[in-house]
């Protein structure tokens, strides 16, 4: 007997008050956007005096670490295979492209060729991300590349 009462105060809940439920979210529409907290970001700045190694190097970093998996994946990858070979003005370009916009959806889209690419995106760089987000050589990108990238030869 004493082993049921146990047992029943320990599965009851602590607070019981009618009408609560789980996964509540409160009294606003689901579309009313006061439960979200958005950031501001700063505003993309070029860095004109930047050393082209130090560039990379970033460009490196930044392409790893992004917002989603899909386009930390695919812009490793791409840069794992291109920032070595790409002149000042194409870092230049690639540095904006991944900085300046806020949402790493829009770039995955314009890459993907799922939505229109903006006027201000629309060069060689991305040109190359397209091509390369094709894949036709069917290489598997599971995982982002080792960083022993950093050591080798350019191609």
């Amino acid at each position: 007997m004493a082993a049921l009462i146990v047992r029943r105060f320990l599965t009851r809940p602590l607070f019981s008050l009618p009408g609560l439920r789980c996964g509540y979210r409160g009294d606003s529409p689901p579309d009313s956007g006061r439960d979200l907290l958005e950031i501001p970001l700063p505003p993309w700045q070029a860095r004109p005096h930047e050393p082209v190694a130090t560039k990379r190097a970033r460009l490196l970093y930044e392409s790893r670490k992004r917002g989603m998996l899909e386009n930390c994946l695919l812009l490793s990858f791409f840069a794992k295979e291109n920032l070595k070979r790409m002149n000042e003005r194409q870092l230049d370009l690639y540095d904006r492209l991944i900085n300046e916009p806020s949402n790493d959806w829009d770039i995955y889209y314009w890459i993907t060729e799922a939505k229109p690419v903006p006027e201000v995106f629309q060069n060689e760089v991305m040109e190359m991300l397209r091509e390369f987000s094709k894949n036709k050589n069917r290489e598997q990108r599971l995982q982002q590349p080792d960083l022993e990238c950093l050591f080798e030869a350019p191609h």
